[in-house]
């Protein structure tokens, strides 16, 4: 019923706005390669990105071979029907031989500030999960934060509503998701990665119960933009297939195999003059852990999923070409600290892992030859709490979206 009610608070809003003149400030709006194809005239589009790294560790106490890794070619196609109806796709391949389906949606505009889509969606949270093509983040990797605790790329299938409400400078997504798988004959979560095993992908996805996935971005401050995002629900679970609703062990046993999620995000983009600021927060609440863990666990040692878990960094960079008006490329040295917990609180009786949580510093370079291709290069030092030192990588490679 809440869901319901902010839907109808969407489409209200929605209305009010289109009947007013429509203004933006496009500096501080940002744009994933499917948006920019929903913004293209023309029947077909395509468009694209992709990314090649290059990863050495280097305080190894025995000599490792370096990582060479053509680590995804992406394709995207838009399908313009008429001029409200729109269908974009994204088919990727991962380390040459993987291939997935990212996104898959159908679009209808309403008005001008209302759309409704559906299909295979990315969960709107925080910023690398929709803005993860490599030309738009400094760093060769995306953060730890975006693979550990918002488990990027996160897509599922879905519908709802997006759109821009202008006079408010509000940028808004709203959908009905279906959730994490959280348990098929075993469970997918673990203090070790938190939710990321759990992404059901839009591949035969099932569903027990849906999920709401939600964001609102300001853009009304010259150079600023700010987002906040939420995630609300339960993970899904087969336990739940063939249930008979009068077995009192069946039903206990299916709901000691789900977990309540209650995710929110926080993010800020500030670009002026060259300067670069970026700041992100994560904060996951999980409930049902301490039964999730007892079902979960194997051998008789419970699992070690968390009661919590958060993550956050500032980055700050600057543009050192801002000032030479004869060179058309910029050169971004830059620097990111970040830290995470995947065990940010436990239930009582599991024993924290420390090598869960660490502080990370990511300082380089990045060159773009042109304002959707660059060349990348950073040292990354990553100390776990278990680790006596810093872990020391040094990664290098190219990124492009068209």
């Amino acid at each position: 019923m809440k869901t319901l009610y902010l839907f109808i608070a969407l489409l209200a809003c929605s209305l009010i706005s289109n009947a007013q003149t429509q203004s933006s400030n496009q500096d501080n709006q940002y744009f994933n390669t499917a948006e920019r194809l929903l913004r293209t005239d023309g029947n077909l589009t395509i468009g694209g990105y992709g990314e090649v790294h290059y990863n050495q560790a280097l305080d190894s106490d025995v000599k490792s071979n370096g990582l060479l890794d053509v680590h995804r070619i992406v394709l995207l196609f838009g399908y313009q029907f008429n001029e409200r109806t729109q269908f974009i796709t994204e088919v990727e391949f991962e380390h040459v031989s993987e291939v997935y389906i990212e996104q898959a949606f159908l679009q209808y505009k309403i008005n001008n500030s209302l759309n409704l889509r559906g299909g295979l969606l990315l969960a709107p949270m925080g910023i690398i999960n929709e803005y993860h093509e490599p030309n738009t983040f400094n760093g060769v990797e995306r953060p730890h934060i975006d693979k550990l605790i918002a488990p990027t790329t996160w897509r599922e299938i879905g519908v709802g509503f997006t759109g821009n409400i202008a006079p408010a400078s509000l940028r808004y997504q709203a959908y009905i998701m279906n959730g994490f798988n959280g348990y098929d004959e075993g469970g997918k979560f673990r203090g070790k990665d938190g939710l990321r095993k759990g992404r059901q992908k839009g591949a035969e996805s099932y569903i027990s119960s849906p999920n709401l996935a939600a964001k609102v971005e300001y853009f009304g401050i010259r150079g600023l933009n700010i987002g906040l995002s939420g995630y609300f629900g339960k993970s899904q679970s087969t336990m739940y297939d063939g249930l008979d609703k009068n077995d009192a062990a069946a039903i206990a046993a299916a709901d000691s195999s789900v977990v309540s999620i209650n995710m929110i995000g926080a993010d800020f983009r500030y670009s002026n003059s060259g300067f670069q600021l970026k700041g992100q927060l994560y904060y996951n609440s999980l409930g049902n852990t301490k039964a999730y863990n007892e079902f979960t666990g194997k051998d008789g040692v419970n699992n070690d999923l968390g009661k919590s878990m958060i993550g956050y960094y500032a980055e700050v960079g600057y543009n050192v070409f801002r000032s030479m008006s004869q060179v058309k490329t910029q050169l971004i040295p830059f620097v990111r600290l970040e830290s995470y917990d995947t065990q940010k609180t436990l239930e009582e009786g599991i024993e924290r892992n420390k090598s869960y949580a660490a502080n990370v510093i990511t300082t380089g370079l990045t060159w773009k030859v042109a304002p959707n291709a660059a060349f990348k290069t950073d040292l990354q030092f990553v100390k776990t709490d278990a680790d006596d030192k810093a872990k020391t990588t040094f990664n290098a490679g190219f990124g492009l979206m068209f």
